[in-house]
């Protein structure tokens, strides 16, 4: 993979977070350890997805520190969920055992607004543009 120089993405890393990870925490835990990891300038990818209210908190607390935090401009937010396409018993029984193992197909990435200038998806992958 070949990466071109820019400064702006000096110091960008990718934190990798197993669904696991944030399992046990609360939805307020779950926000604020995203938010920390994102105002360190790193881009999340979540194996799994937030729930719409965490997601909704995300995009509240988000909003209010951009009013309070200069260098900060928002985030970025994408989901690519790779079992839209599946006819109902086969999502049924993907669901029985995403219960029983905690295994997700959904995909979802993260980013500091300031570093990740835009994310394209479609139903099968993620592009992100820095």
């Amino acid at each position: 993979m070949r990466v071109k120089k820019n400064n702006k993405l000096k110091g960008l890393s990718i934190h990798i977070m197993p669904y696991s990870e944030i399992r046990e925490l609360t939805i307020t835990e779950r926000v604020k350890k995203i938010l920390n990891l994102i105002l360190g300038n790193r881009v999340v990818i979540l194996q799994g997805r937030l729930r719409p209210e965490e997601e909704i908190r995300l995009i509240e607390d988000t909003m209010a520190m951009v009013d309070h935090i200069k260098t900060f401009k928002g985030i970025e937010l994408a989901v690519v969920d790779s079992n839209k396409e599946e006819g109902f018993f086969l999502k049924m029984r993907r669901g029985i055992a995403r219960g029983l193992t905690g295994e997700s197909g959904s995909l979802t990435v993260i980013g500091p607004a300031n570093v990740v200038k835009e994310i394209k998806k479609d139903p099968s992958k993620i592009e992100v543009f820095f």
